[in-house]
């Protein structure tokens, strides 16, 4: 109860919280807290020694740190001493941040976008300006949080549709009438990719727009890292394309396109815009710089996908559920919290330390151990990671998990390239 006492009593620096503040607390975090977390935090576990295995960033291409993109962003610092700090809606296109946003659309198959604080910021902002209480939204089941978050600060009737079932949004579209279909292009939790040919045939056919969010895929996928939907050729029938530019960018912005005849109406409208101040220089030449990095990554691209193969194959054939997802993103879906805080803590014992992902990034009995994987990972710790799962699968026991008994009552098919040894 140490964690409550603080709220109540700790008033000789604080003021007291309110009674229903402070029950609050008690019912939703602090019996979580004392119960199934067994008085510790489920997310924060040991401190990584300087010889462990890191698969809990995602930074997928190894750009940290990369000279040209400190040097761009360290000539910023020195020569822009009289930038003005504003907001974006006061921007002229002579600024810097105009040039990379038409960059970034132009590499993408798009005429303008819009550069944001964060891969959030932009989902709520854009989900603001172009939908309301008239535009239905389907929504797939494992959307990012800040799509849900952006639907609902719009006001606009969200219509779930289960995780890529591309048949229950069609009858979804029939039955509400058109509107905007959400889907991420590499879902964040499993590493799932989305069916986005289909998908797309399905929203056109409906009359509808859709949005693709590819934080997961931009950098990563598609000619030149430009992302799923040129991949696929779709740009020209997305209508727009979000993305966290904090994964393989490396960085801490978002982005989306937009046509440029709405760039207007999103300034005036979109309350991200309006109401936060643009990024500084150093963090735009910093992100320029990046885009042309990222473009000459093929050999990053190859190792990544072949090391997210190798490793599933090596989780599949131990027995751990990883057949809902196909790409750089692994989940370790242990299920209940205490089963997912043995997981963490046999694997950050052995130097392998992911991300748990937890209510309410994930629904309350899907709890998981993330690993996200980076084309810098070397043979040696990826022979490591395999070891230490092959050591404690007896321990954790994943063909026990709930996910290896649904997959084993529905007689789910592992896919051939999983199977394959």
């Amino acid at each position: 109860m140490e964690l409550l006492e603080l709220t109540r009593e700790n008033t000789q620096i604080n003021p007291a919280l309110s009674a229903h503040l402070c029950d609050r607390i008690e019912r939703d975090f602090i019996k979580r807290w004392n119960g199934p977390w067994g008085g510790r935090s489920l997310v924060h576990g040991r401190d990584p020694g300087p010889n462990s295995v890191r698969l809990n960033g995602n930074d997928y291409l190894n750009l940290t740190g990369r000279p040209e993109i400190v040097q761009a962003q360290s000539e910023a610092l020195r020569s822009d001493t009289e930038f003005v700090i504003q907001s974006g809606s006061f921007l002229l296109e002579t600024h810097p941040v105009r040039a990379f946003e038409k960059k970034m659309a132009n590499w993408i198959g798009k005429d303008d976008g819009v550069l944001c604080q964060s891969g959030y910021a932009a989902n709520m902002g854009l989900l603001q300006c172009i939908a309301d209480a008239q535009t239905p939204v389907y929504m797939d089941m494992l959307a990012h949080t800040s799509l849900w978050e952006g639907a609902r600060r719009a006001e606009a009737p969200v219509h779930p549709f289960r995780h890529n079932d591309v048949d229950h949004l069609r009858r979804l579209i029939a039955k509400h009438g058109g509107g905007l279909v959400v889907v991420d292009s590499v879902y964040s939790t499993t590493g799932a990719m989305a069916p986005l040919v289909d998908l797309v045939d399905v929203a056109e056919a409906g009359g509808c727009m859709i949005l693709v969010d590819e934080s997961h895929s931009l950098g990563t996928h598609g000619p030149g890292g430009a992302g799923l939907c040129v991949a696929l050729g779709l740009s020209h029938r997305v209508h727009f394309v979000t993305a966290s530019l904090a994964k393989a960018f490396a960085g801490r912005a978002g982005f989306f396109n937009i046509p440029t005849g709405l760039r207007n109406y999103i300034l005036s409208t979109s309350h991200h815009n309006i109401f936060s101040s643009c990024l500084l220089p150093h963090e735009v030449a910093g992100l320029s710089t990046t885009l042309d990095v990222v473009q000459g990554c093929d050999v990053e691209r190859e190792r990544l996908h072949r090391i997210s193969r190798q490793m599933r194959e090596s989780f599949s054939e131990l027995g751990y559920p990883v057949h809902q997802g196909t790409e750089q993103i692994i989940a370790l879906e242990g299920g209940t919290e205490p089963d997912t805080l043995v997981l963490r803590d046999h694997l950050e014992s052995r130097d392998v330390f992911g991300a748990v992902f937890c209510a309410p990034a994930t629904a309350r009995n899907r709890t998981m151990v993330r690993l996200t994987l980076s084309s810098a990972l070397t043979d040696a710790e990826l022979d490591h990671v395999a070891h230490v799962a092959r050591e404690i699968a007896p321990l954790v026991k994943p063909w026990e998990w709930p996910l290896a008994r649904r997959a084993r009552s529905a007689r789910v098919q592992i896919p051939a390239q999983v199977q394959a040894s």
